[in-house]
């Protein structure tokens, strides 16, 4: 099913046809591109869009970002009564997030998703719904191609020229409930973003300059020049004849070659200066402020050092709390609102194979969480599968509930407010005399030994 072709008459009301206006895309229009500094234009200092592009640090910077971010999976998730976020499916939406279009995958279709917000402030979306009204394919639009426009009365609607790639056959105006649009950066409009490149475009000029001309002095065999003198004055045509002979035949690839000179003719070599030795640090400066726009830290494009510390984890939530976590929640949003999702449903990107940690870490923490999670939920995080009697918590036998250890306490605390009354200790008997003792104990002796020659006597 294509986007239906219908005229801007069809499309909107009349009422509202001559208030339609569009939006003022940013200062003095959103494709042109902005003076660098004030009275840039009449000194002829130009940030060409299409050059930054080309620029190694600006490149790393979208590519990484659009990359991470596309390789995360989206999931469909719900909430129970429990208050739970947990991942399901449904025909409704499921389709739709696991094949955007017929040309593209899911990876396919972030990463343009990405590259549109991050080269130009702004990402549409242009959605294809079926006969009951259900989101079944979803369209990146180009951006270079879609204007926002207000009316009258606040509404909102997105004027889309011709793409036969998703399906727009002519001009057409469409309301803001087909468009997905994120944008971020919105200086001046709020229906307008704004590109990293807008602050980074003229170090990145910078940077390509630096490298142009570092390319033309490596044609040159790293030679920096020289000068050729005569012993007498010259006219300048001469000067100028000499010179297109010596650039033609003795400068860039010719560079080396044996010259014979005549008439007093000599060549001064000069010395490349001191200062020159710093375009490396120049050149690293400006892809560091190329990576300060997109809030990517330098090292992950291959700018400067790696932090001394080797904890990959924190590494990595530190990109994505400065980077991405803003960009993927963005997105998250703008799938939920699009797809018109109910309320308890919604769209969530993996984000843990992004932060995972490294194996020794990993297993560390998947121990010391045996008593938060589940056997089987542990080993669900290494892709294993269930066990019998994997879905238990286990905990030592020594911890004990917190209504335990109140209880406790509240005995204790009763028993310090009312003491029990104290118990009278037991009086020992009185200590007998020695003597009278040793006699009551021969006496014992004698009676037994009497009964004994009793018994004897009647038995005998």
């Amino acid at each position: 099913m294509r986007v239906p072709q219908i005229s801007r008459e069809r499309r909107v009301e009349p009422m509202f046809e001559k208030a339609i206006a569009p939006v003022t895309q940013g200062r003095g229009g959103w494709y042109r591109i902005f003076e660098s500094f004030p009275g840039a234009f009449q000194r002829n200092v130009e940030v060409r869009f299409d050059s930054v592009l080309s620029n190694h640090a600006d490149f790393a910077c979208r590519t990484l970002i659009a990359s991470d971010i596309s390789k995360l999976r989206i999931k469909l998730v719900g909430r129970d009564k429990e208050g739970v976020w947990t991942e399901f499916s449904n025909t409704a939406h499921s389709p739709v997030l696991r094949k955007p279009n017929d040309f593209q995958n899911r990876i396919q279709f972030m990463e343009s998703w990405v590259l549109s917000k991050l080269q130009h402030g702004n990402t549409y979306v242009l959605k294809q719904r079926d006969g009951s009204g259900v989101v079944r394919k979803l369209y990146v639009l180009d951006p270079r191609l879609v204007t926002p426009l207000v009316s009258s009365d606040g509404s909102v609607f997105y004027q889309l020229n011709a793409d036969d790639l998703t399906g727009v056959k002519q001009s057409v105006i469409v309301p803001a409930r087909e468009i997905i649009h994120d944008r971020f950066n919105c200086f001046y409009h709020p229906l307008v973003g704004l590109s990293p490149i807008f602050a980074g475009g003229l170090a990145a000029m910078q940077g390509l300059a630096i490298q142009n001309d570092n390319a033309r002095f490596f044609q040159n065999g790293a030679n920096p020049g020289g000068v050729l003198t005569a012993p007498g004055a010259i006219e300048d045509d001469t000067a100028k004849r000499v010179k297109d002979y010596w650039d033609t035949n003795f400068a860039g690839e010719n560079s080396g070659k044996v010259a014979v000179l005549g008439d007093g003719l000599k060549y001064e070599a000069m010395k490349a200066k001191a200062t020159d030795s710093q375009m490396i640090e120049s050149l690293k400066w400006t892809a560091e402020v190329v990576c300060s726009t997109y809030h990517v830290p330098p090292y992950k494009i291959g700018v400067g050092s790696m932090p001394s510390h080797n904890n990959v984890q924190a590494l990595n939530v530190e990109y994505y709390s400065q980077c991405l976590q803003v960009l993927i929640e963005s997105i998250e949003l703008c799938l939920d609102e699009g797809l018109e999702m109910k309320e308890g449903v919604g769209t969530e990107l993996d984000v843990d194979n992004l932060l995972r940690m490294d194996s020794v870490t990993q297993m560390d923490v998947l121990d010391k969480a045996k008593s938060v999670m589940t056997l089987d939920e542990r080993r669900k995080r290494l892709d294993l599968k269930s066990v019998t009697g994997g879905d238990t918590i286990y905990m030592q036998q020594q911890d004990h509930s917190l209504e335990a250890i109140a209880a406790r306490d509240a005995q204790l605390i009763e028993q310090s407010k009312n003491p029990p009354a104290p118990v009278a200790a037991p009086v020992p008997p009185p200590a007998e005399d020695d003597d009278a003792s040793r006699e009551e104990a021969e006496q014992r002796a004698f009676a037994a030994e009497l009964a004994l020659s009793f018994q004897k006597g009647i038995a005998a």
